[in-house]
C-alpha cells in the first residue's frame, strides 16, 4: 500500500493538521515505511497462536479492597465555606 502527497494532504486537511508542502515528500515517504512495516506483519502466519495480555506473562498484585478510613464528610464540610444539604457549594464559572 502506498499514499501519495495529494492524498496526504487531504487526509492532513480532514484531521486539521497543518503540513508544509515541503514536508510532503519527506512525509509521505515515512508514511510509507511504516504502511510496508504493517504490511510485512500480515503476512505474518499467526495461527495457532493465543493473544496475550501482557507479553511478559507477569500479573498485578491486587490490594484488599479494604476500607482504611473512616467517613469525615461532617469535618470537612464543617471547615467548607459554603454547604447546603450535605453538598459543596461553589461560585457558578460557567453560564
Amino acid at each position: 500500500m502506498s499514499i501519495g502527497s495529494d492524498e496526504l494532504s487531504r487526509i492532513a486537511e480532514l484531521a486539521r493538521l497543518r503540513v508544509d508542502s515541503d514536508e510532503l515528500p519527506a512525509l509521505t515517504r515515512r508514511l510509507d515505511d511504516i504502511l510496508g512495516m504493517v504490511e510485512t506483519l500480515q503476512t505474518v502466519d499467526t495461527e495457532g497462536v493465543e493473544p496475550l495480555s501482557n507479553p511478559l506473562d507477569a500479573h498485578q498484585p491486587l490490594r484488599a479492597d479494604v476500607v482504611t478510613e473512616g467517613n469525615r464528610r461532617s469535618e470537612f464540610q464543617s471547615i467548607a465555606p459554603a454547604v447546603e444539604n450535605g453538598l459543596y457549594l461553589v461560585p457558578k464559572v460557567i453560564e
